[in-house]
């Protein structure tokens, strides 16, 4: 066979191929196994991401219905509001049909200072009536309100020097809790 020398030459590049393969083979096997584990990580973050965009929609879709019901809320108390301004409307306009006629007769006549004119408040009844003038300009876009005594079966004259210059198109309007309201366009 051949030269004894060579045997253990040969022998530890045998032991050495052996080592390298068994080390080799060791390398391929741990870089199996943290391929492995990556994988397994991977589909773990996989499945919580999954989760995650699933919960996401989940409260977008809640959140869309939660919007359309505060929607439909806000127009069903929008509508009951309509509701109930139209039923005090005509509970107003039954009060007012119920009590009677403010005993109030208002004139106008020009101002003898020459600035607009002046109202004749006249009470006709044979009591003091305490009422609230409500004046509105739609021209100068003012409003004002004023408290008046009226003694009986007496007339009261109101115009600029007590407030209010009257103009062609003011609204008036004559409130007194016992009777109906008195509503006038100075002509």
């Amino acid at each position: 066979m051949g030269d004894p020398s060579q045997n253990p030459a040969k022998r530890g590049g045998l032991i050495f191929s052996i080592g390298l393969n068994a080390v080799l083979l060791l390398l391929v096997c741990g870089l199996g196994l943290y391929a492995f584990m990556l994988n397994v990580d991977l589909d773990e973050v996989k499945r919580r991401l999954s989760k995650e965009v699933e919960t996401r929609q989940q409260t977008e879709r809640d959140l869309i219905d939660a919007r359309n019901q505060s929607t439909e809320h806000l127009r069903e108390i929008e509508q009951l509001k309509a509701q109930l301004a139209y039923r005090e409307t005509d509970v107003q306009k039954a009060r007012e049909k119920a009590r009677p006629a403010l005993p109030v007769v208002v004139g106008f006549r020009s101002s003898m200072l020459g600035q607009g004119l002046v109202a004749m408040i006249e009470n006709t009844s044979d009591r003091y009536l305490t009422v609230v003038l409500a004046v509105r300009s739609p021209t100068s876009s003012t409003a004002d309100r004023f408290q008046l005594e009226l003694a009986p079966r007496s007339r009261t004259d109101f115009g600029h020097l007590e407030g209010w210059q009257f103009a062609s198109g003011d609204e008036v309007d004559l409130f007194n809790d016992e009777f109906g309201a008195l509503k006038i366009t100075v002509p």
